[in-house]
């Protein structure tokens, strides 16, 4: 039996069989249920009523959190020698074509995300696999082979993150951290909230969200009431 330390359990104790039914009452859970001494990540996951085999019922879109993640990000852009200079101006911390690209042909790099302009797509091909094993293959459904290198840096280092679907109709995701005030977690989390409901897949029709259920990194899960949560979306 896994045994847990006095502070997860007082946090725990907040949670017990309850099931939240607004935005700012979430926002304060996550902040009084942060269980480790570092910094914990505030995370969302979702179940959803989708078929991920059916093409008209997946999930994938982008959504710029209005307070950011609290993480920052490392990007790597590649792009033809004219626009090395945009990508790092905008905050890219490594950009150009033949070294980046001769640096995931070694294996050896460490990138949380990795962009790139259409021009360049046929250069990376060599390198797919090393990408796509770590997640960071640009693709243009997630945003990250684009003709506006600079918007999208800088909307990533703001705080733009992507929600798709798993392979069992899940979306997991992040709003912040529990050091954010908690009108900053509650506007994150209204945004994410908000940004998921409008994408809802035309293949859906009938309930979309099964579950939403918000946590710490290493805390307690919190439940939010769907019908509740949701609905305040429109008032």
């Amino acid at each position: 039996m896994k045994k847990y330390g006095k502070k997860y359990k007082n946090a725990a104790g907040l949670v017990k069989g309850k099931v939240v039914s607004s935005l700012s009452e979430a926002a304060k859970l996550i902040k009084e249920t942060g269980a480790t001494k570092f910094d914990s990540t505030a995370e969302i996951h979702f179940n959803l009523s989708i078929d991920p085999k059916q093409a008209d019922q997946a999930v994938r879109t982008t959504v710029v959190l209005p307070h950011g993640t609290g993480k920052k990000l490392k990007i790597a852009a590649v792009v033809p020698d004219g626009k090395v200079s945009i990508a790092k101006a905008a905050g890219a911390a490594a950009a150009g074509l033949e070294d980046l690209i001769a640096e995931f042909e070694s294996g050896k790099f460490d990138y949380d995300v990795v962009v790139a302009t259409p021009d360049v797509m046929k250069h990376l091909g060599k390198v797919a696999k090393n990408l796509g094993q770590k997640g960071l293959m640009p693709n243009p459904k997630s945003g990250t082979v684009t003709t506006n290198i600079e918007k999208t840096i800088e909307e990533l280092s703001r705080g733009r993150i992507e929600l798709r679907n798993d392979k069992e109709g899940n979306v997991h995701s992040v709003f912040g951290k529990v050091s954010f005030k908690q009108d900053e977690l509650e506007n994150n989390l209204r945004t994410l909230l908000q940004t998921l409901r409008e994408n809802k897949p035309s293949g859906i029709k009938g309930t979309y969200i099964n579950s939403i259920t918000i946590c710490t990194t290493m805390g307690p899960s919190i439940k939010l009431d769907v019908n509740e949560v949701m609905g305040s979306l429109l008032k």
